[in-house]
């Protein structure tokens, strides 16, 4: 039969009563042994089988929400007929993970990174400018303007760059509430993120987020990879500048104190993203990254799945590969958590399906959120932390963060992430520093009209690439990125304004 007739489509389970479409189906054409009654966009859900009111539709094996209507074989499946529907998830105790071990050292992949004083390892070498308030961020930006026009990084070519990370925040907030800690412990994060050589915090002076207080809750001393400055203090702008710029003068030859040298791949640690998701990103994109995270897991690395709202619906999967007790009881009560967060400020959880997603072909937050949890392969989950908390534990863990992709991926990084992989259907241009973002394409056309933005494309796994060959094609190019191969987003110099801490509670 032509494909005239019977377009491409995926059956993802056994059990499923939608396909999906690989290509748009048009009216009257013929998928399985059903009359295509709509024309259903490239992406989309088609009906297999008759689905009655309120009976549950299943995508991925899995419940993806409940039929508002009834649904005739042939019909196109969305947010017109499908809603969202709460059901008890509960975990499969015969659910199997595939630890595997760890490879003999011998075994191990590696990469050329730079190795810090402390023994940690990074990808990148940069100065970075932090500020403590939103009051200082003009001057920080300023300051670090100031160092790459006056090429004063030419003499320095182990340095990547200098970024002034600064931020929304700090001040007319509660010093002793939630948002003042999450605040503190990112702004620590980046400070010590091993891609970071040396910092620059630059302050006003009157704000409620006190550089002192900081740096007594971390007992950072001043020295020459760490200067503070407050514009009050030293006598206004012109003068922090030039202050600011002198002592970035003066950490630079320290800074620059490094080579690349031979690390094991087991000190990855690895930030997973995805955004501008699409109906092709939980097919293609998400477990190949999955299977990515497998190879990365198996050399003894880390990698870290986060953006709680979309897991949502299916943390039980999660739950189902849980390493410990600790491990379960932290991540049901962070969903607790997001529960009560959304109804205190009138949201739903369902509220989180974009427009751009919904186009893509997703419907409902369980619909996406199935997609999300492939990106994490199907190790055990070791570990649960909350936002920006240092990342310890060796394997899969879950960082609390919001799915808001920079928020998300600035909780990663504080939390020690060297490198990150991002996926996108719609087609994201999010760039990171100091951690490299590789963008992985869910679908062949939108490779094509962004290939400047993306590094890898996995539309090509509906053309018969297996999972597992494009699983390696990622960790592969993590490795290279890692070793300082440039990703598509440094190349256009994304990162400077990707800096966005979550700001949790009232702004006074």
């Amino acid at each position: 039969m032509d494909t005239l007739t019977s377009p491409r489509h995926l059956r993802l389970h056994t059990s499923d009563n939608v396909v999906v479409a690989v290509d748009a189906f048009q009216a009257g054409q013929h998928v399985e042994d059903v009359t295509v009654r709509d024309r259903v966009p490239r992406g989309h859900k088609l009906a297999s089988k008759p689905i009655a009111l309120g009976e549950p539709v299943r995508k991925f094996g899995q419940i993806i929400g409940s039929a508002s209507k009834p649904i005739a074989p042939g019909e196109w499946v969305h947010e017109h007929n499908l809603d969202f529907s709460s059901f008890a998830r509960q975990p499969d105790s015969s659910h199997e993970t595939h630890a595997g071990g760890i490879l003999p050292v011998e075994q191990q992949a590696t990469f050329q990174g730079f190795r810090r004083a402390n023994g940690r390892a990074g990808t990148r070498n940069y100065i970075g400018v932090l500020t403590s308030v939103n009051c200082s961020a003009s001057v920080a930006r300023f300051i670090a303007e100031a160092v790459q026009r006056s090429g004063l990084l030419d003499d320095y070519p182990m340095i990547d760059g200098i970024i002034p990370l600064v931020h929304g925040g700090g001040c007319a907030l509660d010093v002793k509430g939630e948002g003042y800690e999450v605040l503190k412990r990112t702004q620590w994060g980046y400070a010590t993120n091993p891609n970071i050589a040396a910092v620059l915090m630059v302050g006003l002076g009157c704000e409620g987020f006190q550089i002192g207080r900081w740096k007594e809750a971390y007992n950072i001393v001043e020295s020459d990879t760490f200067r503070s400055l407050t514009i009050q203090e030293v006598g206004g702008t012109r003068k922090t500048m030039e202050a600011g710029i002198a002592a970035v003068r003066d950490m630079l030859p320290t800074a620059a104190n490094v080579k690349r040298e031979t690390i094991p791949a087991s000190e990855l640690m690895l930030a997973l993203q995805c955004g501008g998701s699409d109906g092709y990103s939980g097919i293609t994109a998400n477990p190949a990254l999955g299977a990515a995270v497998d190879l990365l897991v198996k050399q003894g690395g880390t990698a870290i799945l986060s953006e709680t709202p979309e897991i949502y619906g299916a943390e039980h999967l999660l739950i189902e590969r849980a390493s410990n007790p600790e491990a379960v009881t932290r991540l049901q009560s962070i969903i607790a958590w997001w529960e009560d967060y959304t109804a205190r400020n009138r949201m739903e959880m369902n509220n989180n399906p974009s427009p751009g997603n919904k186009a893509g072909g997703l419907t409902t937050i369980l619909e996406k959120s199935l997609g999300a949890v492939a990106k994490s392969g199907t190790t055990p989950l070791e570990a649960v932390y909350g936002y920006a908390e240092p990342v310890t534990a060796r394997g899969l863990v879950f960082m609390d963060t919001p799915g808001y992709d920079p928020v998300s991926a600035t909780g990663q990084v504080a939390g020690g992430a060297n490198i990150l992989c991002f996926t996108t259907g719609r087609g994201s241009a999010y760039g990171c520093k100091p951690t490299p973002s590789i963008k992985l394409a869910t679908n062949t056309p939108m490779y094509t009209q962004m290939i400047e933005d993306m590094d890898i494309n996995c539309g090509d796994v509906l053309d018969g690439v297996s999972i597992e060959d494009k699983g390696r094609e990622i960790f592969e190019q993590v490795l290279r990125v890692a070793s300082g191969e440039r990703s598509k987003s440094e190349l256009l110099g994304y990162g400077d304004a990707e800096f966005v801490p979550w700001q949790i509670g009232a702004t006074m």
